[in-house]
């Protein structure tokens, strides 16, 4: 149902959200998690194949003039400088000209920058189409996250969310397994099978990007864009679609909202909206974002060295270890991902956070008193992943629903960009050092440090985490454009309420 009252902008009363929220789970969201999802995939493959093919690279014959170092040292920097802009670019266009148009752009950069890596004929042409690889991924965040959070019912938001979020691990294992095949030179020569690692991305992109093309914009972004009989045709069509699944009605919708429709946002309504009327809501962001990057640097960017150096594992095996690692990963939100719709937000959160870094206390005081073995290394790293993993997924979820409508994929993008620079800058600088010098001692500070500032973040989402579980997003955070009650500001409990009586924090 809407209404619409002449003036400077339309005024219309809308159910659309609370009929997206209400649907049934059914195939379509089965669609749109494929279509959408698999974004994750794709950077856990790009982040692990080119980890593994430093090596290869590095040797004569292999087509490139490159050194190892250069791969995981400049090119590695590269993309993390392509990702951290490009979500910032991609992420306010986001906002302006609608998801869609956004996750298909941002998909065909990825596309066309990983296919002409694979042709790499030099150095610079390599840095370059590795930033653009990254710039493309970042914007995909930022897109992807936005349209998955808009269409996917309140009910099932957060574990869907988590399981997305988390499945970067199964491109990292598809990308260890991949390496494994396409550097065995009795199979490939060695100037063809790493640049098949990328020809092969290209392709799993191809067959994404033709997904996407039946996913639907965003009824709730075009709502506010003045493009409401287009959302009216989109919501009628799913609901026709998962009516034909079901033998019963559809439950009928509950609530409406009333919007004063805008064409675009201000930069600096947007700044303003996150860090001032929702700054508690952004310290928990930025808390939740540098902590798992910091966790994740301390166990992961020095594992191999960790692994060859205290335990003499050749340095071949290590993929496998690496494997193991990012199974766990998996299974951390996959596993765990429901019981942030049921048991909450805030618990989960925050026990998520202090449970990994508590148990990368517990992993650093038996790797100092020398009792670990390879095997039970990679078991406690494991254990620590498995709760870190969704944790760090959590991250993602928390700043794609809690703030207004109009600023979420710059949100994302910014978050992203933070701990994206963190994890990909500061992290290595700092524990590069740490773990490299061969010192028990100065590993175990590496993994104390990722712990710490894990607990922190717990501590900071036991008392900031929003319930947001089985809220509607327009609860949570009333668009700005909302004309029935003005959003939250900076005054009273630090502009968290976000939907008038029923506080948010």
């Amino acid at each position: 149902m809407a209404t619409a009252q002449a003036g400077t902008g339309r005024t219309i009363t809308t159910d659309i959200p609370a009929r997206l929220d209400r649907l049934p789970w059914s195939r379509w969201h089965w669609t749109i998690v494929i279509g959408l999802g698999t974004v994750w995939i794709l950077d856990g493959l790009e982040v692990t194949v080119v980890g593994n093919i430093a090596s290869r690279l590095s040797e004569p014959g292999s087509g490139l003039p490159i050194t190892s170092g250069e791969v995981t040292g400049m090119a590695a920097a590269l993309y993390v400088a392509g990702a951290c802009s490009g979500a910032l670019f991609w992420g306010r266009l986001t906002d302006r000209w609608g998801r869609k148009k956004l996750f298909m752009i941002t998909l065909a950069v990825y596309l066309a920058a990983t296919a002409l890596t694979a042709i790499s004929f030099d150095t610079w042409w390599f840095f370059l189409f590795r930033f653009l690889t990254g710039f493309g991924i970042g914007g995909e965040y930022a897109a992807i996250n936005s349209a998955i959070d808009e269409l996917i019912p309140k009910e099932y938001r957060g574990r869907v969310d988590l399981m997305i979020n988390g499945s970067f691990w199964l491109g990292a294992v598809f990308g260890s397994l991949l390496s494994i095949v396409a550097l065995d030179t009795d199979i490939f020569a060695a100037n063809v099978g790493w640049r098949l690692t990328f020809a092969l991305g290209a392709v799993l992109a191809l067959v994404i990007l033709l997904v996407r093309r039946h996913v639907p914009e965003s009824p709730r972004w075009l709502l506010i864009h003045g493009r409401d009989d287009e959302a009216e045709r989109i919501v009628s069509s799913i609901e026709r679609k998962i009516d034909e699944e079901r033998s019963e009605p559809l439950p009928r919708p509950e609530g409406e909202i009333t919007i004063h429709q805008r064409r675009s946002v201000s930069f600096l309504e947007i700044g303003r909206t996150v860090f001032s009327d929702y700054r508690r809501r952004a310290i928990l962001g930025f808390a939740l974002f540098i902590g798992q990057a910091f966790l994740y640097n301390a166990i992961t960017f020095g594992f191999g060295a960790i692994l060859t150096t205290f335990f003499d594992v050749p340095s071949g095996n290590t993929g496998y270890y690496f494997a193991v690692i990012a199974i766990g990963n998996f299974f951390g939100p996959l596993l765990l991902g429901k019981l942030f719709d049921t048991v909450g937000r805030r618990i989960m959160i925050s026990g998520t956070y202090l449970l990994s870094g508590l148990l990368l206390f517990g992993t650093a005081w038996l790797f100092d008193q020398g009792t670990l073995s390879a095997a039970t290394m990679t078991a406690c790293w494991c254990a620590v992943l498995f709760f870190a993993s969704a944790g760090a997924s959590s991250a993602y979820l928390t700043v794609s629903e809690v703030f207004p409508m109009e600023t979420r994929a710059m949100s994302i993008a910014f978050f992203y960009a933070i701990g994206t620079a963190a994890g990909g800058i500061s992290g290595p600088l700092l524990f590069a050092d740490l773990t490299g010098t061969g010192k028990v001692g100065d590993t175990v500070l590496a993994f104390q440090i990722g712990a710490a500032l894990m607990c922190l973040a717990g501590l900071a989402a036991a008392l900031l985490a929003v319930r947001a579980e089985r809220r509607s997003l327009e609860d949570i955070a009333k668009p700005l454009t909302a004309a029935d009650e003005a959003p939250a500001t900076s005054g009273g409990a630090d502009g968290d309420q976000g939907s008038g009586s029923q506080g948010a924090s």
